[in-house]
């Protein structure tokens, strides 16, 4: 929990916000478009800059953010400098496997970074003063989006960079595929999170596990190094359900045939659409049966 002078408490951050970075004309405005649409941008906000003093305070958290995609670009890359010279197919695309290890961190750094940043204010055990503030679930739940994007965009552009100077190879010369790779991958992040994020609430710290292994229970069927046509077929349908499993089909299209399979991004986006509300639906329901049996302050005991 952040008290003291210089912060203030979790009642004044959306306050200091307002008076410290914001002009008048525009705080009164902000204030205005608040009252008319019920969301308050300077409560999202105060969330946010709350994670940010945290990432700025503490150097051993960003390293850690970039640390594991690092080591995976490493080691994988190699394997792909080794395995380019072994076989056709990826001689042919020799990104192959170094732009599937960086979609699937876009995904894995997505729903671990939302996770964590809800586990921050368990540990710390500021849970209880955040929700009891004026801020709304929902401008809490956008305020964990956008520090989620924060981590992936700490944790991935390092790899990124490693990529291009250890191995020549840039991310980017997938074009505006990527756009479209990305958000998606992203979102689905998000919506197993806040899934994660609504049973701790519910089952306390002892759901803490699921942020950690949820993702590689999909990993194997999602396609991620290996076409879904290696899938046995019972398992395969399992697959079509997974937004990322279409995700990094087209990104084997786009490299290998050098076609944007435009089908393959909107059917992920509709199905992200099932998630996203199902993530957002569990967390709200748990977050209100946890308030109704009293478990809010107790989570962390």
């Amino acid at each position: 929990m952040m008290s003291g002078r210089r912060h203030g408490s979790p009642l004044s951050w959306g306050r200091q916000v307002n008076v410290l970075r914001m002009p008048d004309a525009i705080s009164q405005s902000l204030i205005a478009h608040e009252r008319e649409w019920g969301f308050s941008f300077r409560r999202m906000g105060a969330i946010v800059l709350r994670h940010f003093y945290l990432l700025r305070s503490s150097w051993a958290r960003v390293l850690e953010l970039a640390y594991w995609p690092i080591i995976n670009m490493v080691l994988w890359g190699f394997m792909t400098t080794f395995l380019v010279g072994q076989s056709s197919l990826f001689a042919q695309a020799g990104g192959l496997l170094l732009a599937a290890i960086l979609l699937w961190d876009v995904l894995f750094r997505s729903q671990l970074g939302l996770g964590l940043a809800f586990l921050e204010e368990v540990w710390s055990r500021n849970l209880g003063h955040i929700l009891v503030s004026p801020i709304r679930p929902y401008e809490y739940l956008a305020a964990l989006f956008v520090v989620a994007l924060m981590r992936v965009l700490i944790g991935v552009g390092p790899a990124a960079l490693f990529a291009w100077g250890l191995y020549d190879y840039s991310i980017f010369t997938i074009g505006l595929p990527l756009i479209a790779f990305f958000v998606n991958l992203v979102v689905l992040g998000w919506a197993i999170g806040l899934a994660i994020n609504g049973l701790i609430l519910r089952f306390g710290l002892g759901a803490e596990s699921m942020a950690w292994m949820a993702l590689f229970v999909l990993a194997p069927i999602c396609g991620i190094y290996y076409p879904l046509a290696v899938l046995p077929e019972w398992l395969r349908a399992v697959s079509y359900a997974i937004p990322a499993s279409y995700i990094f089909e087209g990104m084997r299209a786009v490299l290998i045939q050098h076609e944007f399979r435009v089908d393959y991004v909107v059917t992920a986006a509709l199905l992200n659409l099932v998630y996203i509300a199902g993530g957002v639906t569990a967390f709200l329901y748990c977050f209100r049966a946890a308030r109704h049996r009293g478990l809010i302050l107790q989570i962390g005991e």
